[in-house]
């Protein structure tokens, strides 16, 4: 291989590197290539350099080092292009490579670097020289923090000993004031087991007095305490009896005046509704009106059957919510069951509280549902519309026996109406006094509105 160094020949072309190249000289190689990597046109690079053209000097030797190496080491074209790069950049170190004799300032692995990358006569020797020269400066560097660390090191152990020492001098000072501080303690602990022992001995004597009189007290309290369990016994009998009586006085007034009252505003509404009914004019009786005889175009009893309303008709609940404190209580699943049944409860339940509370206020009656509790699989947690009362039986009770409850509850002569299709609720409340009605009227009467 010619350089172009003076014109002379390349005597180191035929020597060969026998180890591997020193990470430091490679590094300096790699970064004189890429310093050298920029001036070259895309044509002088080797095809695998070819896509790190772009890159800055710094970049190259980061990314593409592995292949700079690689194409300096097998093509000789390129490193002669880089060698010629250096011999402009670095005139007189190349130069005086070239001569046989570096400059005895210059740094080994720079050396190096250059008679790798120029190949002068003689350059093995020069980067074998650069390597150990690395190895030796590396491992006087080694030993030298190794020095330091191990001077660091004893003088951390003089600094733990100097401690110990102050902190053993220290517990000994504090040992020593609580061993006397101790022995204090124990004087005084001795007095006062003595003065304890005194006490002990005047405390039995005391204790035995006290046995004596506690007996005496123990046996009086007694015979008190035996004599106030027998008043006191006698005296809650006394008083349980006294508020048995006032209850039973007080509740049985209570619901008898609430009967007495509501069946005395049935009676006089019955009354006043009859007069506006009637209209009649406020006349004497005359002693002929008295005479039991028939008159000319009354209505015979055939007559007015003909104008009697059917069972089914809904105007005859019409009739019946306009008696006077009526009383209106639904069977309420008996109804959704018999007009929507295919609805889920909820919903059945929602429609007809919307239908019963229109009903109550066009009629101005008293409105309870009844539903089955026991059909529940949790407590129903709704606001009950205005005008109508909404209950559910308790666990073990049906809403029929509820509603028997309910009609048993008003005051006989007060008009209850209950709707159901059941036969044996409208037996039973028939029994207890009120008229029972099918579902399918109200729910006909529902439709109508």
């Amino acid at each position: 291989m010619a350089g172009d160094g003076g014109g002379r020949p390349d005597d180191g072309a035929a020597e060969v590197l026998d180890r591997p190249l020193p990470d430091g000289v490679r590094r300096r190689v790699v970064q004189i290539t890429a310093d050298a990597f920029g001036s070259l046109t895309v044509a002088e690079l080797p095809a695998q350099l070819r896509q790190y053209a772009r890159f800055t000097p710094s970049r190259r030797a980061k990314f593409a080092g592995n292949a700079m190496a690689a194409a300096l080491e097998g093509e000789s074209q390129f490193r002669q292009r880089v060698g010629e790069k250096f011999r402009e950049a670095q005139p007189e170190l190349a130069a005086a490579l070239e001569t046989g004799a570096p400059p005895p300032a210059a740094d080994p692995l720079d050396v190096a670097a250059a008679a790798y990358v120029l190949r002068p006569s003689g350059w093995v020797k020069l980067v074998t020289a650069a390597g150990e020269e690395a190895q030796r400066a590396e491992a006087e560097r080694a030993d030298e923090e190794t020095r330091a660390e191990l001077e660091r090191l004893r003088a951390e152990a003089a600094a733990a000993r100097e401690q110990v020492r102050s902190e053993t001098e220290r517990l000994r000072a504090e040992l020593e004031a609580a061993r006397k501080e101790a022995e204090s303690l124990h004087r005084k602990l001795r007095s006062a087991l003595s003065d304890v022992k005194r006490g002990e001995a005047a405390q039995r004597k005391l204790r035995g007095e006290l046995d004596e009189v506690r007996a005496q007290a123990q046996a009086q309290v007694s015979a008190a305490e035996s004599e106030s369990r027998r008043l006191k016994a006698r005296l809650g009998e006394t008083e349980a009896a006294l508020e048995a009586g006032r209850k039973a006085v007080r509740e049985g007034r209570s619901i008898e005046d609430m009967r007495a009252r509501l069946l005395l505003d049935t009676v006089l509404e019955a009354a006043q509704g009859l007069r506006r009914e009637l209209a009649l004019p406020p006349v004497s009786v005359w002693p002929a009106e008295t005479v039991d005889a028939v008159e000319p175009g009354r209505m015979t009893p055939k007559d007015i059957a003909a104008r009697a309303l059917s069972e089914d008709d809904p105007a005859i609940l019409d009739q019946l919510l306009a008696l006077p404190q009526v009383h209106l209580v639904v069977d309420g699943y008996n109804v959704t069951k018999t007009g929507y049944p295919q609805m889920p409860l909820e919903q059945q339940r929602l429609r007809l509280l919307g239908q019963l509370s229109t009903l109550a206020a066009q009629t101005n009656c008293e409105v309870t549902c009844v539903f089955d509790g026991a059909e529940l699989v949790a407590p129903v947690l709704l606001a009950p519309p205005r005008g109508v009362r909404v209950l559910f039986s308790k666990p073990g009770v049906t809403a029929d026996e509820l509603i028997r409850q309910l009609v048993r509850a008003e005051p006989s002569g007060r008009p209850v109406v209950v709707v159901s299709t059941d036969r044996e609720v409208a037996d039973g409340v028939a029994r207890a006094g009120a008229r029972p009605v099918a579902s399918a009227v109200l729910l006909r009467r529902f439709s109508r509105s």
